[in-house]
């Protein structure tokens, strides 16, 4: 078989070649090896021949228009819970994930981070929307600016912004099972539509094992993950077509 046809195409079959993206993998979980993703990646296909996508309900988006589906999840979630609510915004003055940087970021879209963070960003936007719905009188707007608030898993005093919404005195982590706003994470936060979940055979990881598992809105986000790339840059890669997500 001739594996560099490709390269007899015309100008116009060229630019069509390079103009198609292809799926090319579910890569699953980054974490901390985003940076080395993105390493690879480039050096595989170029900075510009390669793209994180989501299969969601069907097709094939972009990043953009997947994250509505994670959000929407927290703002279904937290709206059927006002107890939780409650505590947020009586209680707390922000929320963060792996760093109390986070709290800065108010993009979903995250190029500068060590690793992604969506789970505070999703709740600090829901409890802002509830600031400006009547149905919930009691989630107040607060004074924008920086506060004095106490971590509630290290008891440390941290001078953080303070979250539209928030106007409690502690700063709560979302993350693993032992940080304090573990009712918040994405592994126990249910994705809103059960048609964005597909099963990944095989895999396992470590969302799986707590919280809603398979069902949750991280197993949505992990599971719907593509890595698309270029045509052309894919075809290049002859020998390598078979693993060209190899080394993440």
């Amino acid at each position: 078989m001739d594996r560099s046809w490709w390269t007899r195409l015309d100008a116009g079959g060229a630019a069509s070649i390079a103009e198609t993206w292809i799926a090319v993998g579910t890569p699953g979980f980054a974490g901390p090896a985003k940076g080395r993703w993105r390493s690879v990646l480039d050096k595989r296909f170029g900075s510009d021949g390669w793209r994180i996508a989501h299969v969601v309900r069907g097709r094939i988006v972009p990043f953009a228009v997947a994250i509505v589906d994670y959000e929407s999840s927290y703002r279904a979630y937290l709206r059927d819970r006002p107890t939780l609510v409650r505590f947020l915004v009586e209680q707390c003055g922000n929320v963060y994930d792996d760093r109390i940087e986070n709290v800065h970021d108010v993009e979903y879209d995250q190029p500068h981070t060590a690793q992604n963070h969506y789970q505070d960003i999703a709740v600090r936007r829901v409890i802002a929307e509830l600031v400006d719905d009547p149905k919930w009188p009691w989630v107040t707007d607060t004074e924008p600016g920086d506060a004095d608030l106490v971590d509630l898993g290290t008891g440390l005093k941290r001078r953080v912004p303070r979250a539209r919404g928030f106007r409690g005195d502690w700063l709560v982590q979302i993350r693993e099972p032992n940080s304090p706003g573990y009712a918040l994470s994405p592994a126990v936060v249910p994705a809103h539509d059960p048609a964005l979940l597909a099963a990944v055979p095989g895999r396992t990881e470590w969302y799986h094992a707590e919280g809603c598992g398979h069902l949750s809105v991280e197993a949505f986000w992990q599971s719907s993950k593509v890595i698309e790339v270029r045509y052309d840059r894919y075809l290049a890669q002859v020998d390598a077509r078979t693993g060209p997500l190899a080394g993440l």
